[in-house]
């Protein structure tokens, strides 16, 4: 008996000994405080729901994020954080968040590190939705495929909207940087400096960090790599359809300003204080009807991001960037019109004015069928494409580092009955996240495109080159005349640039308003 007690204490000891040991490799400490993380199903630790800044409520509504407050005890980790504030816009976003809230400032990680030392490359994601939707929470942007191939993977929320993007003249006085608006992209600043001060806890480097984002976050990247307060913060960009150049450039600020003068007037609300002091839920509803553009605030943006490109003065960072090849569709060039030359042609005249002629030469149609092709280019083109050629472009020529440009062509679905590869759908096969996506049943080839296109982010991350074993060779826009291109489908492969006129022409259009 005394034997069997014997035996039952040891095992017991080593039971206690081995959670305890499991829960202290959850628990790390940040500079704020002990959070206490959780295990994914492959063994990868996760901490969700990490404040990266104080909530911007309050007084801090229409503020600059200020540094996060420091915690007693064990912070638990083990769940999202609420959504930034927004409307139900975008039927394939998918939230995990604990609810929506204006305290939306949270983050998180996926490392796949046992220990503090290994300087792992990290990640840090920022989603799309135009600014005014999305959440770090959804399952096309989970960070646990990328950290089990040595990858720190970071989601980050920012602010949305009115909340996220309103200028105002009251604000700008206020302001210790005489500037305001854009405080979605500042947020997205705030966790890119909480990743210098915290990620080594976390395995990461903090001389290792790439930046990404797939649209709005995609215009992020292009935004923080202008900004001149970003300096040091990354050592690499992806940017997957977007940028805040060309014909989505931000305003000035005096033309920001007026948008919320005008928003104000129509809400009936006389200052700010009152602006401040209303319920966030009725805010957001007031806020439906306004788009609050991104602003050149003289503070994290000085000049417009064409400007600073122009210029040289952006992050010297390598870039891996494209679009899709369907990102908007023929019907937002002919609305309801049929689909024929004449009514093609009549459309991109209303479109183009004197113009025209010159459009219709590069985005040509003789027969129905090339109508549909040719105004599914434009119609792409106009609304993202041509922004990310303008990024690769400029950086190419100024940027002084490689340059990597793809053009995303795998369809989801009935081929048939897609015109392309649509805005976003990339996303869940660049970040190994297809088992998120119940809306489609994916095949060996869809896991095929996932897997190259996994491995190249995976491999430019970690060495700022997307080449590796097994892969197409993919050269750098630099490196090649005519320059050559990565087409990502099931047989990826390097081939030269198609159109380079279309978007040339674009240019010298953007350039003459």
């Amino acid at each position: 008996m005394r034997v069997l007690n014997i035996l039952f204490l040891t095992f017991f000891v080593i039971s206690v000994h081995a959670q305890t040991a499991t829960t202290g490799s959850l628990q790390i400490k940040t500079a704020n405080g002990v959070l206490q993380g959780v295990t994914e199903a492959s063994g990868i630790r996760a901490f969700k729901g990490v404040p990266f800044a104080q909530p911007p409520v309050g007084n801090l509504r229409w503020a600059a994020p200020q540094s996060p407050k420091n915690w007693e005890g064990v912070r638990k980790a083990d769940h999202f954080g609420p959504q930034a504030m927004q409307r139900a816009i975008y039927s394939d976003m998918i939230f995990r968040s604990d609810g929506r809230s204006e305290d939306c400032l949270y983050l998180n990680v996926w490392t796949p590190a046992k220990s503090a030392k290994e300087r792992l490359p990290v990640m840090v994601y920022f989603y799309g939705g135009g600014f005014i939707a999305g959440d770090g929470s959804e399952g096309r942007y989970d960070g646990e495929s990328m950290a089990t191939k040595g990858i720190v993977a970071i989601t980050v929320n920012y602010r949305l909207g009115v909340f996220g993007f309103m200028a105002h003249p009251e604000l700008t006085k206020e302001s210790p940087n005489h500037s305001s608006g854009n405080y979605g992209l500042m947020d997205q600043h705030a966790a890119l400096l909480w990743v210098q001060k915290n990620i080594a806890a976390f395995g990461g480097d903090p001389k290792k960090v790439t930046i990404a984002g797939e649209s709005a976050g995609s215009m992020s990247v292009s935004g923080q790599m202008a900004s001149p307060l970003s300096k040091g913060l990354f050592a690499g960009a992806i940017a997957e359809s977007g940028s805040l150049m060309g014909n989505l450039s931000p305003v000035p600020l005096a033309d920001a300003e007026q948008v919320g003068v005008k928003f104000a007037t129509q809400v009936g609300v006389s200052s700010l204080a009152h602006l401040r002091n209303m319920p966030a839920d009725k805010l957001l509803e007031l806020s439906a009807a306004t788009r609050f553009p991104t602003t050149v605030d003289g503070y994290f943006l000085p000049k417009t991001p064409s400007e600073i490109f122009n210029a040289g003065q952006q992050m010297k960072v390598p870039l891996l960037a494209g679009w899709n090849s369907a990102e908007s569709g023929y019907r937002a060039i002919l609305g309801k019109d049929s689909v024929t030359v004449n009514a093609y042609q009549l459309a991109v005249q209303k479109l183009y004015a004197e113009n025209a002629a010159a459009v219709l030469k590069a985005y040509a149609a003789k027969d129905g069928a090339e109508v549909e092709q040719a105004a599914t280019d434009l119609a792409s083109d106009r609304f993202i494409a041509f922004a990310s050629w303008k990024l690769t472009d400029l950086h190419s020529k100024t940027g002084g580092k490689p340059v990597y440009r793809y053009y995303y062509t795998r369809k989801r679905g009935d081929p048939a009955k897609s015109p392309g590869a649509v805005h976003s759908a990339e996303i869940e096969y660049a970040l190994g996240n297809l088992r998120y996506n119940k809306a489609y049943n994916w095949t060996p080839d869809d896991f095929k495109v996932s897997e190259t296109l996994q491995n190249y982010f995976v491999n430019f991350i970690k060495t700022g080159n997307p080449n590796g074993k097994g892969l197409p060779a993919w050269n750098t826009l630099q490196s090649t005349t005519p320059r050559q291109v990565m087409i990502i489908d099931v047989e990826s492969r390097a081939q030269g640039e198609k159109y380079p006129e279309r978007y040339l022409l674009l240019d010298k259009l953007s350039t003459s308003k």
